[in-house]
């Protein structure tokens, strides 16, 4: 599909020297100019991190090349490329679905709804990183670019190929807010989630960030970490030329036996761990947890210039507390020790609030093309957006770190 920005609602006037076309492969873009897109985003998009690695070719060509999307998947990557004499100007990571799963933002009762109503729902566009519910740019334009000129251009493209595709909805997850903002002013329906996000307010030291927490907390977190090594276990940090395709053996033992018991299927395939090994490997901290001279649990996490992404877990063996060890505290210390901004451990869990990750609003904006589809859920989202809001309130003010008070009387 090739057509100018004007294709759709939401077009700028002078939008329309832009070429809107979708790409089947990353490939036919290329790593220089999606990465100029996609690694420039900062200062365009408000988001906070100016090398997400996620939206990096080397990243989701990987996802392509080994198969985990495409073909029988029911992730068909249609990426949507606004163009300037030939020239990619902005991009947009899009995917043709043909249900909801691996996306983070749970779209199932709308899709029961439709269809009970004799509708159907898929399939749908989604724009987003596969089974990776990180927050990070969507609408990737180059520097030098009119965000709301190359925006512009990518909604009108992304609203021609849900008509040419007969899709019912376009939906754009886990995007910052400025983007959010600028996709609602064209029409999008705004949603917001949350997470919870480890901040790194200056520590020098692990037992710095301790010392901001209540006693009590910093009492049963020294306990954790104790208790989870008791059976002899100790941890190492792997990552660039040090990692080895005898770590992803082990590691994907972990992941294929997690993802086999939470959702049946893991979404991530051998291949895929052996081609982000070769080509990002710098962006990769594998955290491995050995006993007797065995690997016997892991975590991946992604290294972004300001924050450490951790993604997947898993393990042979069970301890006591190990996870929180693997996952949150050896993340926290990486992240000091690097001096990272934060730490973002993926989607849900209360449970990490007790650790010292604070709740944080997460964005999404959705296009829906039936009109009564559309305001049903319109009216769902705006009621959605204040029970999110004031549980993230609550959540925020039980959160373990020492009030000022009690800050005064324990120093």
């Amino acid at each position: 599909m090739d057509t100018p920005n004007d294709a759709g609602c939401g077009a700028t006037p002078d939008a329309s020297a832009l070429q809107v076309r979708v790409v089947p492969r990353l490939a036919e873009i290329g790593a220089a100019g999606w990465d100029r897109c996609a690694l420039s985003a900062e200062s365009l998009t408000g988001a906070a991190e100016s090398h997400n690695p996620f939206v990096s070719h080397a990243f989701l060509s990987s996802l392509e090349e080994s198969g985990c999307v495409g073909g029988r998947t029911g992730w068909l990557p249609l990426h949507v490329s606004a163009e300037r004499d030939g020239r990619v100007v902005g991009v947009a990571p899009c995917y043709l679905k043909s249900h909801s799963q691996g996306e983070y933002v749970f779209d199932h009762g709308w899709a029961d709804a439709f269809q009970r109503a004799g509708g159907s729902y898929y399939p749908k566009l989604q724009v987003s990183v596969p089974f990776t519910p990180v927050t990070g740019p969507r609408f990737l334009i180059a520097p030098g670019e009119a965000p709301a000129e190359a925006t512009a251009a990518l909604v009108a493209g992304l609203r021609a190929l849900r008509r040419e595709t007969k899709a019912s909805s376009v939906h754009v997850t886990f995007l910052p807010e400025a983007e959010a903002e600028r996709a609602a002013a064209l029409g999008f329906l705004h949603r917001v989630d949350q997470q919870f996000h480890w901040d790194n307010a200056g520590y020098a030291t692990f037992d710095d960030f301790l010392g901001a927490l209540a006693s009590r907390k910093r009492k049963a977190i020294r306990r954790e970490r104790r208790d989870a090594l008791a059976a002899g276990l100790t941890v190492e940090w792997v990552t660039g030329s040090d990692l080895t395709e005898a770590h992803w053996d082990a590691f994907y033992r972990f992941y294929m036996d997690t993802g086999s018991r939470k959702w049946g299927r893991p979404y991530l395939n051998r291949r895929f761990f052996s081609l982000i090994g070769e080509r990002m490997p710098e962006r990769i901290l594998l955290v491995m947890a050995r006993r007797a001279g065995q690997y016997v649990a892991g975590a991946i996490n992604l290294i972004g210039d300001r924050a450490l992404y951790g993604r997947n877990w898993g393990c042979i063996e069970d301890h006591p507390f190990l996870h929180f060890e693997v996952c949150y505290y050896q993340a926290i210390d990486f992240a000091i020790r690097r001096g990272l901004s934060r730490v973002e451990a993926g989607a849900q869990g209360e449970h990490k609030l007790a650790r010292g990750y604070r709740p944080v609003i997460t964005h999404s904006v959705h296009d829906i093309a039936d009109p009564s589809l559309r305001a049903a859920i319109a009216d769902y989202l705006r009621r959605e957006a204040r029970h999110v809001e004031a549980a993230a309130r609550e959540l925020d003010a039980a959160t373990p770190f020492r009030r000022e008070e009690a800050r005064r009387e324990e120093d």
